[in-house]
């Protein structure tokens, strides 16, 4: 799962929780047969990649995009050594934007999310629903018993190597560029995943990602990726970060309900403030993320942030130290993959502060 593919309708890629609860039933059984229905249509729809590309009858944009995705497809087994499978080599069109939406929940005074816990995906922060009025009606539910709540859709997921994943008509909705490196972002998920460590699997994922694409590039003669976006991603997460830090401060400080609720309130026109700021000086006028920041928020809508790519410049380092290596980078992250939970995220703090220095906004420097 990748943190916002697209910050501006905030969008996710997600690892599915359907071969959990298939192997292990559920508590619902409705949600089970959803979660069957839902993905087994998706098996359903698949066609080669290559068939398509040869099918003079179908939309020749279509098979230009499928046949650059094919490109970077190979790149990612030849070059990044992810695995050399029939995923992404497959196609299948919804015939929507999406392919699930992902139910995100937290107490009224937390920050901490409503996990759900499954035998092979772990525990996670969301549940996922192949229909977005399943997903409001959970959401709604949950409301009901006064938790906050947020739905993310989203237009790719792994299952992690148990089926070969198909390239879905959403993601083409993108750049060539996105494509491409959502391709890379997917397989590291089967290249490597820890159950109940999303920090880890994202971060790792979105480290593979941004190296991927830069080496992509170069072997296509291409600039480097363009920085600022991500740039402009890390520094308004990093205020969406700064925010949650502040909440939860407020939530442990053991004040009346009324007045957190005020303060709570108040920290979120706070972070509105500290948006448009940036967004009218440094970016110069750049609106895209007008529309999540305008939007309501609340805690459950605040839980995506920081836990696809917190990590990534400790996996940054480990790539260095391996000499750009990619077999030898993967030794050392599976050696890390095989800690215990406390051990590993004491070796990523210390890769962490070895790495280069984070960004610095404006605001930082006053």
């Amino acid at each position: 799962m990748k943190f916002f593919n697209s910050l501006d309708n905030l969008t996710l890629r997600g690892v599915p929780l359907l071969l959990a609860v298939c192997l292990n039933g559920c508590s619902s059984v409705d949600y089970y047969r959803h979660l069957a229905a839902g993905q087994f249509e998706l098996l359903r729809r698949r066609e080669p990649v290559a068939a398509v590309v040869a099918d003079p009858a179908r939309d020749p944009a279509l098979r230009q995009r499928l046949a650059h995705a094919q490109e970077a497809r190979a790149f990612a087994s030849a070059r990044l050594g992810l695995p050399d499978n029939d995923s992404y080599r497959l196609y299948a069109d919804l015939g929507r934007p999406h392919v699930v939406w992902n139910v995100f929940a937290t107490g009224e005074f937390s920050v901490d999310a409503l996990s759900h816990c499954f035998p092979i995906a772990g525990c996670v922060a969301y549940r996922g629903y192949y229909q977005p009025g399943r997903a409001r009606g959970a959401a709604a539910l949950l409301r009901q018993e006064g938790l906050d709540t947020f739905i993310g859709p989203v237009e790719a997921y792994s299952t992690l190597g148990w089926f070969a994943d198909p390239i879905l008509a959403g993601m083409l909705r993108h750049g060539d560029d996105a494509l491409a490196a959502l391709i890379f972002h997917e397989l590291a998920h089967q290249r490597l995943y820890v159950p109940d460590d999303s920090a880890f699997n994202e971060s790792f994922a979105s480290f593979v990602e941004r190296e991927g694409l830069r080496q992509w590039h170069a072997s296509r003669d291409l600039p480097p990726p363009d920085e600022r976006r991500a740039r402009r991603d890390e520094q308004f997460t990093r205020l969406v970060l700064e925010t949650r830090e502040r909440l939860r401060a407020l939530y442990a400080s053991g004040l009346p309900a009324s007045e957190m609720r005020r303060r709570k309130a108040a920290e979120f026109d706070a972070l509105r403030r500290r948006y448009r700021t940036l967004r009218d000086g440094e970016w110069q006028g750049e609106r895209r993320y007008d529309a999540w920041i305008e939007g309501p928020l609340n805690n459950a809508k605040l839980l995506p942030f920081g836990l696809y790519d917190g990590w990534v410049p400790a996996f940054a380092e480990i790539f260095r130290r391996a000499g750009e290596d990619w077999p030898r980078f993967y030794v050392e992250t599976e050696r890390l993959a095989h800690l215990p939970a406390a051990a590993r995220e004491r070796h990523l703090a210390a890769l962490q502060d070895a790495a280069s220095p984070a960004i610095v906004t404006q605001e930082d420097n006053r």
